[in-house]
């Protein structure tokens, strides 16, 4: 076994599922804060509050899961070229 083939094995068996879960939870996150922000729209300074606060942090994660994606694949590209990172 190669240092690409365990670089490839780790990045698309490890990273990669772990990185589309913290994305998806990210998203969901951020999508409960549109629901408490609707909520809280009607009258209800603390949901209006809490659901602020959780967009914020959604995007926040999204942010920090995409940056991730990216400096994993720059990694890659780096030390490997384009053909030695899985898309």
């Amino acid at each position: 076994m190669t240092i690409t083939n365990l670089v490839n094995r780790i990045t698309s068996g490890l990273i990669n599922p772990l990185i589309y879960l913290l994305f998806g939870i990210a998203l969901l996150l951020f999508l409960w804060g549109i629901v408490q922000y609707v909520i809280g729209a009607q009258g209800n300074e603390t949901k209006l509050k809490q659901g602020r606060q959780a967009m914020i942090w959604g995007i926040i994660g999204l942010f920090i899961m995409s940056s991730a994606w990216g400096i994993v694949r720059a990694l890659c590209d780096f030390f490997f070229g384009s053909s030695g990172c899985p898309r």
